[in-house]
């Protein structure tokens, strides 16, 4: 909670930003980034303050209209009025005085109804039930926790009622601010003093080695440490996956969907210079961040090629030579629910229709990338999504139609405590409820012959 409130030129900002991003429902922290940059005057505690405020009053749409509904009685309002009184509705729930948010109540509520008849009751709208009218079961729950109810549905198709209304409460909450150690260049108690002699305090990661947690707000890019590639902002289990990869000391490793290569430098990190790492990817705008964020961190073992949509090829030909590579990491793209801490306006812009299409896209790329893996190499199946359609049951299709792959346990390879701390010893799999990670999924597989 805050006991700050915006005003002037950052006050505006936020509701401009919000009105942007519920328009289309676009990525809000390109839209905050841009909106940042064109106003360079904001202090840091007016952009940190903004910042948390749009992403609230994203994460909050649906119990913010609700309640605006409950309070006015339906009455008909410009779309700028609706979105002042959400936000004064949020500063009122978010702990702010109510005495400090009266004249402005007053003021919307006339500036709605003139002529009066328009009372905003902030009591009321700061109620538990504030809202929730007569809803009853899970849809009640949806509004409660402001997310579209087939969402919370197949959360718990997928986890049982309670656990998912326990995910939706923590996925409400803001995620950590966590890097990871380029551990190629320091360990990470030598990052922690170096963050120290900057200001800012931390403290190490409670399941991955290499990571730390930040314990003060701070732009981390704007960090000298970041500059001089000591570290990579990267959520704890985002570092997981990437270390369950664990490749043979000099090994070859192909990350097959790369993006913009987190986890491809955790890998490269691992391996301590050797080997090669060859990054894969559909979108040469990442790839070439990718390179970017190598040379920054020193990394001298990795190459990024850009592929064709569905195949293994470049304009160039092959890029890639199949059974020869150690480890193959498939990190599929998926619907990330896992993310909707760092990403709340995914909940709205994502549908049903959505999510149900991704499976079939992921086991193709899986059936594509598994010629890569040598005999006896492992291929790992990641996602950032908590969903068993696009997890479990993806795995268990390719492994029902191929007899040349078998199933790792992870308690093989990080022994079984470790392996039930983050999953059922069989595959890795991490909630934001249970773990304070972003929700993560990944399997090992084993080819055979």
């Amino acid at each position: 909670m805050s006991a700050s409130r915006l005003t002037g030129g950052a006050r505006a900002l936020a509701l401009e930003i919000t009105a942007e991003a519920r328009a289309e429902w676009g990525f809000a922290s390109d839209l905050i980034a841009r909106g940042f940059r064109a106003h360079r005057e904001l202090s840091s505690g007016d952009r940190r303050l903004c910042a948390e405020t749009i992403y609230g009053l994203i994460r909050m749409d649906r119990r913010l209209d609700a309640i605006l509904e409950e309070l006015a009685g339906g009455v008909p309002m410009a779309p700028h009025a609706r979105d002042d009184l959400k936000l004064l509705v949020y500063e009122a729930r978010s702990g702010l005085p109510l005495g400090a948010l009266a004249a402005d109540a007053k003021r919307l509520a006339a500036a709605v109804r003139p002529g009066g008849g328009l009372t905003l009751d902030l009591e009321r709208a700061i109620a538990d039930d504030a809202g929730l009218g007569s809803r009853r079961g899970l849809d009640r729950e949806a509004v409660r926790l402001s997310y579209p109810t087939w969402l919370l549905e197949l959360f718990a198709a997928d986890l049982g009622h309670d656990e998912a209304l326990a995910l939706g409460e923590a996925m409400n909450r803001r995620a950590p601010m966590c890097v990871r150690a380029n551990t190629g260049r320091l360990t990470r108690e030598a990052l922690g003093a170096r963050l120290a002699d900057e200001q800012v305090s931390a403290h190490p990661t409670p399941l991955g080695p290499d990571g730390l947690i930040f314990d003060t707000r701070v732009n981390a890019f704007a960090l000298s440490a970041f500059r001089d590639g000591l570290f990579e902002v990267m959520d704890e289990g985002s570092q997981l996956v990437a270390e369950l990869v664990a490749p043979p000391p000099g090994g070859r490793v192909a990350d097959a969907c790369a993006g913009a290569g987190g986890k491809t430098l955790a890998i490269g990190a691992s391996l301590a210079g050797k080997g090669r790492v060859l990054a894969l990817d559909t979108d040469g705008k990442k790839l070439e961040e990718l390179r970017r964020r190598a040379r920054r961190a020193g990394l001298t073992n990795l190459e990024a090629r850009q592929v064709s949509e569905g195949g293994l090829r470049s304009g160039k030909g092959e890029v890639a030579r199949p059974g020869t590579f150690d480890r193959v990491l498939v990190d599929a793209p998926c619907s990330g629910l896992g993310t909707l801490r760092r990403n709340p306006e995914a909940r709205w812009r994502l549908t049903r229709a959505a999510v149900e299409a991704f499976p079939a896209r992921q086991l193709a790329l899986l059936v594509d990338y598994a010629p890569l893996c040598a005999v006896g190499g492992r291929l790992l199946y990641a996602t950032c999504t908590v969903t068993r359609a696009e997890n479990d049951r993806v795995v268990e299709r390719f492994l029902a139609e191929r007899d040349d792959f078998v199933a790792v346990p992870v308690k093989e390879i990080w022994g079984r405590a470790r392996a039930e701390q983050v999953g059922d010893g069989q595959v890795l799999r991490l909630l934001p409820n249970r773990h304070d990670t972003d929700g993560f999924f990944a399997a090992v597989l084993r080819r055979v012959r």
